[in-house]
């Protein structure tokens, strides 16, 4: 906002030049007055983009067998003659040594790369005020100009996702059982006439037994997602009424920030200044755009000394945008050593003080 100090002048131009520059009614002598604009209001939502889905893991577990010994008969009990002998014949048993079973293999799951575009600003639009007429017979800057609504489109980013292609599954494969085999003595024949006892003979035998089949157990890995801020319209701007302000607000005020030496990043001290001395200059007066001006000495090249100071400048701008300033109220200006405070230019010698005082940051309420 340019700066209107309404004074006899003003009112000895009379009502023609109010038509022209739309400027406030009844103003008084010696007072300042910014034209406050009505913001667009936005507000930051946060949604929710699934990166990777919900799928599940297979754990497999192998079957267990337990040992087992079991006594057996390797000869029964006969009698034996002492005229006759007994009469025997050898058999093979067959036993089941270990039972079959099952083993399972896990094909895991493939997840496919995909991406979802997200709307992160929405389109807007804002007035502007355009250049003066190069035939405008005014010696007053402001004279001539127009207003122009300028719009701006909307802004994507493409965050990247993975989709499910196929879920974990299981194959089995069969585990043949093992059989083995013991003899035994069969009585074929008893003995005759004296009879003799001949009690059984035993053994031991050892078999694997099946306590518990191959199995899985299922692992549910849950989905994941990323949150994305982005900007929504909720209310509309546009151009209100003029507002008195101080006369200072208008003119330009050092903002005594200490940049590092090339550095355009904000030092908490940096930032403690920004909010005890910008934020409640825009706080009293909604509506009002300010211009946050950096300056730099004329030592070093003109290209790089007009690229930091934009770089300084910018940096304010971002940083009061994060305390919730609508950015369509801050206009960000780096001048570089185009506007230096005293002789000190390119080949005049000074002391250090006197190039400090040429690099500054200042502020501003514009129109």
């Amino acid at each position: 906002m340019n700066k209107v100090i309404l004074g006899g002048v003003l009112i000895f131009l009379g009502a023609n030049v109010y038509a022209q520059q739309d400027l406030p009614q009844n103003p008084e002598p010696g007072k300042c007055y910014v034209r406050c604009t009505t913001p667009d209001v936005y507000e930051n939502q946060t949604v929710q983009v699934k990166i990777t889905p919900e799928y599940k893991k297979l754990k497999t577990f192998p079957a267990t067998y337990e040992t087992v010994t079991e006594k057996v008969i390797v000869k029964e009990a006969s009698k034996k003659l002492t005229v006759v002998a007994a009469k025997y014949k050898t058999e093979t048993v067959t036993f089941m040594k270990k039972q079959g079973a099952s083993t399972l293999k896990v094909i895991p799951a493939k997840l496919g790369p995909s991406s979802e575009s997200v709307e992160i600003k929405p389109a807007y639009a804002q007035w502007e005020l355009g250049s003066p007429a190069p035939d405008c017979a005014s010696s007053n800057p402001d004279d001539c100009r127009y207003w122009c609504y300028k719009g701006y489109p909307a802004e994507f980013t493409t965050i990247p996702v993975k989709v499910l292609g196929s879920d974990a599954t299981t194959t089995s494969s069969s585990i043949a059982e093992q059989s083995a085999t013991y003899t035994k003595r069969v009585l074929v024949e008893p003995a005759r006439v004296i009879e003799e006892e001949i009690p059984a003979e035993y053994g031991t035998i050892t078999k694997t037994v099946l306590v518990k089949d191959a199995y899985t157990e299922e692992v549910i890995v849950p989905a994941t997602f990323k949150d994305v801020t982005k900007e929504v319209l909720t209310q509309k701007g546009g151009l209100t009424t003029w507002k008195e302000v101080e006369c200072s607000l208008v003119e330009y005020s050092a903002l005594p920030i200490n940049w590092n030496l090339g550095s355009a990043t904000l030092t908490a001290q940096a930032k403690s200044i920004i909010d005890t001395r910008l934020m409640p200059v825009l706080a009293n007066n909604p509506g009002a755009k300010m211009e946050i001006a950096s300056h730099t000495d004329a030592r070093g090249s003109k290209s790089n000394n007009k690229e930091l100071s934009d770089r300084r400048a910018q940096s304010v701008v971002s940083y009061l945008i994060t305390k919730g300033i609508n950015a369509s109220r801050l206009v960000a200006n780096g001048y570089g050593e185009t506007r230096l405070k005293n002789r000190c230019a390119d080949g005049v010698t000074c002391t250090e003080r006197q190039h400090a005082s040429n690099r500054r940051t200042e502020f501003r309420l514009i129109q």
